[in-house]
């Protein structure tokens, strides 16, 4: 069995959507300056790297991400190649991938992928449109994630965010695609317990036999 780490690292400097906080990470103690032991500070948004969307982000009184029902965030999932469209996944893209009718998670390749390798956050990342939310919302779907900051276009992140959460679909955000062949894979993404939260970072792993 070999396991794909789908995660981004966490570091200072790191790429983050306009508007969050900058990643600080310090050390306060440290076992060479004389102290006991080796203990790290870290602040940084909610919405840092690969991490996951609760309906509370978007949707005022729905549920947090400690609330997130774990069957969602672990189970069969598909990775489809989108890498060959230029600009947002629409329902006509949509169709073009071909995904198996009753897949629950999707987790689109894009072009984003590549962004990971520039130096700070790029604005021309690929987004789903809201017909392409509405459209995973009726197909039954219960995980969507994709391979930058935000699954929705830049120029109006609101729209596709409302129909996917609303519907209660998990929002995966911020993964890193580039080492993973599209196919049929195990997902395991699961969040830090934040209470009360919008969102959360999580460790996301593909792995099959």
């Amino acid at each position: 069995m070999r396991i794909f780490d789908i995660s981004v690292p966490v570091r200072p400097g790191m790429h983050v959507y306009p508007g969050d906080p900058a990643v600080d990470v310090e050390r306060v103690l440290s076992i060479a300056a004389g102290d006991g032991m080796n203990l790290t500070r870290a602040g940084f948004g909610l919405h840092t790297g690969t991490h996951v969307d609760a309906p509370l982000h978007f949707v005022d009184g729905a549920s947090s991400v400690d609330e997130l029902p774990l069957d969602a965030l672990v189970g069969p999932a598909i990775v489809v190649d989108a890498t060959r469209f230029d600009g947002d996944i629409g329902p006509a893209e949509l169709d073009l991938l071909a995904i198996p009718s009753g897949t629950t998670r999707i987790l689109f390749k894009t072009r984003n992928s590549r962004l990971w390798e520039r130096d700070s956050f790029s604005p021309e990342f690929v987004g789903l449109t809201p017909g392409a939310a509405t459209q995973l919302v009726d197909r039954g779907v219960q995980l969507v994630g994709i391979d930058y900051l935000s699954i929705a276009p830049a120029s109006d992140p609101a729209p596709t965010h409302i129909a996917l959460l609303r519907a209660a679909i998990v929002i995966v955000e911020g993964l890193d695609l580039r080492q993973v062949e599209p196919g049929e894979y195990m997902l395991a993404c699961l969040p830090l317990r934040v209470a009360g939260a919008d969102g959360a970072p999580a460790r996301a792993v593909l792995w099959r036999d």
